[in-house]
């Protein structure tokens, strides 16, 4: 979701939005028996995402790494196989042109509706499964090692009759995604979101209505400097192949200014 980045590969009309944008009045718009593989994002706007990672990145910097998040992410999306089908749920609704260049030409667009949070996701869930994903997983935009294997089990898990939640916690004791066959408010409703408690409340909800959790792998997500610091080991220290628009991003950065502007060494 933010400024565009050249190299990745993706690219889109300047004119008219490439990507198509899913109408929640109408049923029936989707192949049978897809599941959606949704990232909640917003518009990338320098100083309107990534604020905690300024310092060490200018706002332009950090709008123009989510970007590389976003196409990451959706790069594993899209090997996560045939049954599953990528969808951005965007905001603000003026926002949609702004994709153009960031995500593959086959994602649909579906608007964010409602106020919080937790009203948010609940609607989004809601949304994509009236226009006719017969599940939907809702995945952060924050999480650009997350593999497309990760992807493919949460769809996998949400495959046959049995009712049931799916789960990818993060380290810091949230979630990466989410995931159902059908929009459970209560999995939404009076949560503690940015803090600690959001994977363990949304367990014990799921079980007060009676859903088996499927657990992911963990991974974890990047929003504040050490984090930043985290993904650069994991990226950078190790020479790992996950994220190569987010590589590629910051091997530039640590390649013109030095490693301590953004990849600090370890003190002590």
């Amino acid at each position: 979701m933010r400024k565009a980045v050249t190299g990745t590969g993706f690219t889109g009309a300047k004119e008219a939005c490439i990507h198509r944008v899913l109408d929640p009045s109408k049923a029936n718009q989707i192949a049978p028996r897809r599941c959606a593989l949704a990232i909640m994002t917003k518009a990338p706007r320098a100083g309107a995402v990534k604020t905690r990672l300024q310092p060490p990145l200018s706002s332009e910097e950090a709008a123009a790494l989510n970007v590389c998040f976003l196409r990451d992410t959706a790069s594993a999306i899209c090997r996560a196989g045939e049954k599953a089908r990528g969808v951005a749920v965007y905001t603000p609704p003026e926002a949609r042109h702004e994709y153009d260049q960031i995500l593959p030409g086959d994602f649909e667009l579906l608007l964010q509706r409602g106020d919080g949070f937790g009203e948010r996701l609940f609607l989004a869930t809601e949304d994509l499964l009236r226009v006719g994903f017969q599940s939907c997983c809702l995945i952060d935009s924050d999480s650009p090692t997350v593999t497309a294997e990760a992807f493919c089990e949460a769809v996998d898990a949400l495959q046959g009759e049995a009712e049931r939640v799916v789960l990818g916690p993060t380290h810091d004791g949230g979630y990466y995604l989410i995931g159902m066959k059908r929009a459970f408010v209560q999995l939404f409703a009076d949560i503690d979101w940015s803090t600690e408690r959001v994977f363990d409340q949304t367990v014990a909800r799921a079980g007060e209505i009676g859903l088996e959790v499927h657990t992911l792998p963990s991974f974890f997500d990047v929003d504040d400097r050490f984090a930043l610091r985290r993904l650069c080991d994991e990226l950078l220290g190790k020479g790992g192949e996950s994220a190569p628009a987010t590589t590629n991003f910051l091997c530039q950065i640590v390649d013109r200014e030095g490693r301590d502007r953004i990849w600090p060494h370890e003190q002590g």
